[in-house]
Order: C-alpha cells, then sequence, then structure tokens
C-alpha cells in the first residue's frame, strides 16, 4: 500500500527501468452511475493522436482485448474501486489508465476524491501530448487539480511529504517539507507541485494565482483551460531535478505559492 499523501507511481503494468510520465490527477469522489470514468478514457484517447485504449493487463500481466470497452469501464465497481485499468496493445509504446477512490478520512478535509492516474511514455511522442493529456483527464473528471512529471522527478518529490510519526524523512535537495494529504484543510489546495500542474478554477483561487505582476514566468508558459482552469508548466522540457535550472524553478514555485502542500498558517 502507498502512503498516504505520496505519489502512486508504481502501476501493475510497469516493468524493468521506468522511463514515463506519471499523471495523477484528483476529482470529486465518484457516485452511482457516474458517466466521469468513460469520460476520461475518451479524453485521452482525443488528447493523444491515434491512441485507442481498448486493451487491459490481466493479474498475470498479459494484455487481454476489451471487445465491449465501453460497457466495461462503465459498469459500476465495488465501492472504492474507481475504474479498471485500460491500455492500448503496444508492449514497446505502453500508455496506460486507471482510476482509484480515496476514502474520506484518508482526503483533504476530511473528503473523498477520485483519484485518475496514467502513464505515458517518457519519448517524444509521450511528451508532446503530456499537456494536452493531463487538461483532457483533469477535465473530464472535473478535477480539482493534477499534475505530469517524469518518474525520476516525481520520486524525489513524493519524499516532501513527512509527517514525524507516520512518515518521517527528510525533503531532498532543499525542497521544502509538505503536509499528508488528510492533513491539509480543503480538495482545492495541491498537494505537491509537478512539470506540468493542472489547477482548476477554485484551485487557482485558493493559491492565489495568477497575479500577473509575481507570475510572468509561470504565465508564459500557462494556458487557460475551457472550464476556467490552468494548466502550467514549470520548465520548458520534462523536470530534471539533477538540472540546477530545473531545481531552481521548482524551489521558487513553492516560494511563490506557500498554500500547496498545506504550509501556509490557516
Amino acid at each position: 500500500m502507498t502512503p498516504s499523501g505520496s505519489l502512486s507511481w508504481i502501476g501493475v503494468e510497469m516493468s524493468g527501468t521506468p522511463n514515463f510520465i506519471g499523471i495523477i490527477v484528483y476529482a470529486p469522489a465518484l457516485v452511482r452511475g457516474d458517466s466521469r470514468p468513460l469520460a476520461v478514457v475518451r479524453g485521452l484517447e482525443g488528447a493523444f493522436p491515434g491512441l485507442r485504449l481498448d486493451w487491459t493487463i490481466s493479474d498475470e500481466g498479459k494484455l487481454v482485448p476489451l471487445q465491449q470497452r465501453d460497457s466495461w469501464v462503465g459498469q459500476e465497481m465495488p465501492e472504492g474501486d474507481g475504474f479498471p485499468l485500460v491500455c492500448n496493445g503496444d508492449e514497446g509504446f505502453r500508455v496506460t489508465l486507471h482510476g482509484m477512490e480515496i476514502a474520506a478520512r484518508s482526503g483533504p478535509g476530511g473528503r473523498p476524491l477520485f483519484d485518475v492516474h496514467a502513464h505515458l511514455p517518457q519519448d517524444a511522442a509521450g511528451i508532446a501530448a503530456a499537456a494536452n493529456s493531463l487538461e483532457a483527464i483533469a477535465e473530464c473528471s472535473r478535477a480539482f487539480w493534477g499534475h505530469a512529471t517524469p518518474f525520476n522527478a516525481g520520486v524525489e518529490i513524493s519524499r516532501q511529504t513527512v509527517h514525524p510519526r507516520r512518515k518521517q524523512g527528510v525533503p531532498p535537495r532543499g525542497l521544502p517539507a509538505l503536509k499528508l494529504r488528510e492533513d491539509i484543510r480543503s480538495p482545492e489546495i495541491p498537494h505537491y507541485l509537478g512539470w506540468l500542474n493542472y489547477w482548476s478554477a477554485d484551485a487557482a483561487q485558493a493559491i492565489g494565482f495568477p497575479d500577473p505582476a509575481r507570475d510572468a514566468d509561470l504565465l508564459s508558459r500557462a494556458r487557460r483551460t475551457a472550464t476556467g482552469g490552468w494548466v502550467v508548466q514549470l520548465t520548458d522540457a520534462p523536470l530534471d531535478l539533477d538540472n540546477p535550472a530545473h531545481l531552481d524553478a521548482l524551489l521558487r514555485a513553492y516560494a511563490r505559492f506557500p498554500e500547496i502542500g498545506g504550509r501556509a498558517a490557516p
């Protein structure tokens, strides 16, 4: 089980050396008959040229074709299960997508969440599609916030979440310590930053973005979404914390938005 407040990077489909961009978004909890799981699947297909998510992966790690993909994704799942994993059928260019649910006791402000995860290959095609893919998944799930981040940077960012008893440690590279998810006061407040960041209109308001006087650099790499949210890119190339300029960009963004990670005083 992944510790509460950390990043869930390891999926059933991953093997060998990790080399993917992980997308995670946090949205309001699913309700009976919710249409969002299928909307998310179709949204990602529309955002990623040529992508078709009509396969799944068995417990034994084998590809299994889905003859009735839409009805399979839209089926009523046991409470807390989200929606099952779908993927394309290309072993050499694997894209995966699945949904989970976070119980109220583990959610920010005591609220349950719908938690969607995707993995894109970290190659030219995956990098080019990452921003559109994040936006599609976030908008179709009606997410509060989300991110897309290369695996290696994401692992280090996950180590920022600490707690004196439940998740001890020291954040790497001088990055600020962040609170556990359940210790953050509302779901609109992002838990952490990534390479590409999706902030809904409510999340942007909660953290004070944008301020034209202070956010000129971020706004030069940001775009508005159809629902009034934002996709904000920290660095031109995928985030690499071995690059001093990338680490500095991440540190400056944390300094600019003290609400992120629950660091601001109530």
